[in-house]
Order: structure tokens, then sequence, then C-alpha cells
């Protein structure tokens, strides 16, 4: 069993809650629109994190994380990216390989919009945890944690951060 805390879109700004709400899981997953080093740097020093660049992100920031992360996490496929969609409306740059290879659970950021989506057609689990930080439309931040345990999201929790 493995507990996630899964935030996107800081655009430079980490809430510090964050170190307390994400207190007692093993993993922090960004999915993109990260705005500073720093904040990938604090994020690795508090707990194995796994993260992504997205559209915002400078070249020194894509020069240390990915733009797609593929990986297992206790018997669960996942691939996280920044520019990903949503079920009925998947970006044209990951639809094809969705498609043909989808995961049990697939993460993205960029819309700034929390959307958890069951998408029975690929038989995943779509989640966009919204924004986090200060910059955007969006009116409240908004953080997610959940658990995988064989295979299977359970116990997820939306958190509100309050209004940007």
């Amino acid at each position: 069993m493995r507990k996630i805390g899964l935030l996107s879109d800081t655009h430079g700004y980490l809430d510090p809650r964050l170190f307390e709400l994400f207190n007692d899981i093993d993993e922090v997953w960004h999915a993109g629109d990260i705005g500073s080093g720093n904040i990938l740097s604090d994020l690795e020093s508090f707990k194995i994190c796994r993260a992504v660049f997205g559209n915002i992100d400078d070249w020194d920031i894509r020069m240390q994380i990915p733009e797609h992360q593929r990986f297992e996490c206790e018997g669960l496929s996942v691939w996280m990216t920044h520019i990903g969609g949503y079920p009925g409306k998947y970006s044209p740059k990951v639809k094809h390989e969705l498609i043909k290879n989808p995961p049990g659970l697939f993460i993205s950021g960029h819309s700034h919009i929390l959307k958890v989506m069951n998408d029975k057609k690929l038989g995943l689990l779509h989640i966009n945890p919204g924004a986090a930080g200060k910059s955007g439309l969006h009116h409240i931040r908004t953080a997610v944690r959940f658990v995988i345990d064989v295979g299977e999201v359970k116990n997820l929790e939306v958190i509100e951060l309050g209004k940007r």
C-alpha cells in the first residue's frame, strides 16, 4: 500500500500547509507547471517525488524531469503528464498511445479544473488535481490524497487549500 499526495499547477507557489497535509503520505506526485526549481527541491527533500514538467516550466526544470512518466505503483500502471485532457477529450499528443496502451490511472494537470473520472471505454481512472498555486483562473486551490493498494485507487480525498 502506498499513500500518494497529488498536486499540479503550483506556478511557483507551494502552500506551506501541504507539508502538514501530506505528512503521512509515502510519495508526492506533481503533474506539471511547477514554476520554480525551489518547489521541486522542497518536494524532493520532503518525500519521494515523481514529477513531470508543464508548459510554463523553464529549461532547468525540463532538464531535471520528463514530460511523461509511466510507471507501476503497487500493481497499478500509472501515466502522468501535464497536458493530457480527460475522458472524451484527450489531448491529441497522448490520445493514440492511451488507446493503444491505457494505464490503470491517468493523471494530468494544465486545466486548473479538479476532475476525477472513470473512462469505462479504456478501463482507466483519470485524475486532475486542479491547481495548488495562486496563478490562473481557478477560484479554489486544490490537491488530492489517495491510496494505491493491490492495483486499486482507494480513499481518494480532495483537499481545498483556500482561495487563490
